[in-house]
C-alpha cells in the first residue's frame, strides 16, 4: 500500500440526479417564479417545493437537511436561497464522511517497527 494512498468518492446517479433537480429548482425559484408570480403565496413556489421535495426522498432518501429546506422555502425572501441545492450537498458531503470513515476502521493499524503487540 502507498504512503499517500487516498479515498475517492464518486457521486453515483442519484447524487447526480439529485443536485441537477436541485439546481433547476432553485434556478426556478430565484429567477423565473418571482417575474410571474406572486412571492410565497405562489401555488406555482409551493407545488415545486413538494415535487422537489418527494423526489429528493425517493432519490436519496429521508435526510433531515430536506425539512429545513421545504420550510423555509415557504418564507417570503428566504425561498431566494437555493436550499435544495445546499441541502443535497450536505447529504453528499455527510455520505463521504461516513464511506471515509469506514474505509479507513477496514485499513489495518500499522505500528512502528520495533513495537510489540499483545497476541
Amino acid at each position: 500500500m502507498k504512503d499517500n494512498d487516498s479515498i475517492t468518492i464518486s457521486p453515483g446517479p442519484q447524487f447526480v440526479t439529485a443536485m441537477a433537480l436541485a439546481i433547476v429548482a432553485d434556478a426556478l425559484q430565484i429567477f423565473v417564479f418571482p417575474a410571474f408570480v406572486e412571492g410565497a403565496l405562489s401555488p406555482a413556489d409551493d407545488l415545486l417545493d413538494l415535487g422537489v421535495c418527494v423526489a429528493m426522498i425517493r432519490l436519496l432518501g429521508w435526510h433531515w437537511e430536506f425539512l429545513p429546506s421545504f420550510f423555509a422555502k415557504l418564507v417570503p425572501g428566504v425561498d431566494l436561497v437555493p436550499f435544495w441545492s445546499m441541502a443535497v450537498a450536505s447529504v453528499w458531503r455527510k455520505a463521504k464522511l461516513t464511506a471515509d470513515a469506514a474505509n479507513l476502521a477496514k485499513q489495518p493499524v500499522q505500528l512502528p517497527p520495533g513495537q510489540l503487540t499483545k497476541s
